[in-house]
């Protein structure tokens, strides 16, 4: 069944091209993917991303049920709005879904997963806290809007003056509670920002508040290229549950300093990482002319690897991609990409290709 957000009058009113995105109208653009991006880069834009789903987890059994649910340990979450990235897994290690947990007590977190996969996460999160004493409630009720670039806090406090007392101090990963919202200092775009979640009810008065602060609206379109140039994976393109997180630039997500913390694929993932041979997960800058994209053949010395994501970067100039490639690649090679009939040159980078509006490579 196809779904709307809150925001979805607001996107109409504002010419937003709307498209089917995981069973939800959403914005692509509101006229240019590119200006948006360079909006974003340079000053501040904002995104809709009310798709995506808030769980309130609850229970005397919180902390125990999302250190075996996840990869990544909660544990190490004390200070209260601190949040943390990781995956979801299988038994097999593959990747239900990555999401952020923030922590408030150690019986109470809110966890955010992607649109999607919701209530296929729902599901499974429902499934594993059969044995513990906690409860998962959805959050439907709520909109969630991205603020994002190097002036965008400074023009949320221009639409909210009220709230910096709250959101000034926070640091990036950490999130406060200002009257019924959520203010994060978190992002998906490699600049700095805010995301919060407002009441549904309130979502389409903030957002033209917003507006009229300055903050341009994008969308879906710009929202990726900018992901992409950050080098964040994207669910479903970059990892998905064939995929295992060690082989999806996602090690740093993978928890196993506790030995006694038994979480949902540890096993596997642990075979993996003794049995050694990890293809590498890396970033492509095309040398030559044309765009790379999903699934083109990668050809390389040590075999074939493929790429996960790829577009033209509006910040760089230059067509980029993240790539699945076989272990022994290494940033500074230089690899071919398979393009409709050509072999195309391309350089291996490390895979983040820009951040704060500065290229990286």
């Amino acid at each position: 069944m196809i779904q709307r957000t809150p925001l979805y009058d607001s996107h109409l009113a504002a010419h937003g091209r709307i498209v089917n995105f995981a069973d939800w109208e959403m914005p692509i653009n509101y006229g240019s993917q590119i200006e948006e991006h360079h909006a974003v880069r340079q000053d501040a834009g904002m995104f809709d991303v009310s798709h995506m789903l808030a769980i309130d987890l609850t229970g005397g059994e919180s902390q125990a049920f999302l250190r075996h649910l996840l990869a990544n340990d909660v544990a190490k979450l004390t200070v209260p709005g601190k949040a943390l990235y990781s995956c979801l897994l299988q038994e097999d290690g593959g990747v239900i879904d990555d999401l952020i947990v923030y922590f408030f007590t150690p019986t109470h977190y809110r966890i955010v997963v992607n649109a999607g996969t919701a209530e296929k996460d729902l599901g499974w999160m429902q499934l594993q806290a059969a044995d513990f004493a906690v409860s998962l409630k959805p959050r439907r009720d709520l909109a969630m809007i991205a603020v994002q670039g190097p002036q965008a806090r400074e023009r949320f406090w221009t639409a909210f003056p009220a709230s910096r007392v709250t959101s000034e101090a926070l640091v990036p990963f950490q999130a406060a509670e200002w009257n019924d919202w959520l203010i994060a200092r978190t992002g998906y775009t490699g600049e700095d920002g805010f995301e919060i979640a407002v009441p549904a009810t309130a979502a389409a008065a903030v957002w033209e508040k917003l507006v009229a602060a300055g903050i341009r609206p994008c969308g879906l379109g710009a929202r990726d290229t900018l992901r992409l140039e950050a080098g964040m994976n994207l669910y479903g393109q970059d990892m998905d549950e064939t995929q295992n997180p060690l082989e999806s630039g996602l090690t740093w997500t993978v928890d196993f300093k506790d030995a006694s913390r038994d979480f949902i694929g540890k096993s596997a993932l642990a075979g993996r990482r003794d049995a050694g041979n990890l293809r590498s997960f890396l970033g492509l800058v095309l040398l030559d002319k044309g765009v790379l994209r999903a699934h083109q053949k990668v050809v390389t010395a040590q075999g074939a690897g493929e790429i996960t994501s790829g577009s033209f970067s509006p910040t760089l100039n230059q067509s980029i991609a993240l790539a699945r490639l076989p272990g022994g690649v290494a940033a500074g090679d230089l690899v071919e990409v398979a393009v409709r009939d050509k072999l195309l040159r391309a350089k291996v980078v490390k895979p983040t290709f820009v951040r704060h509006g500065k290229s990286l490579i």
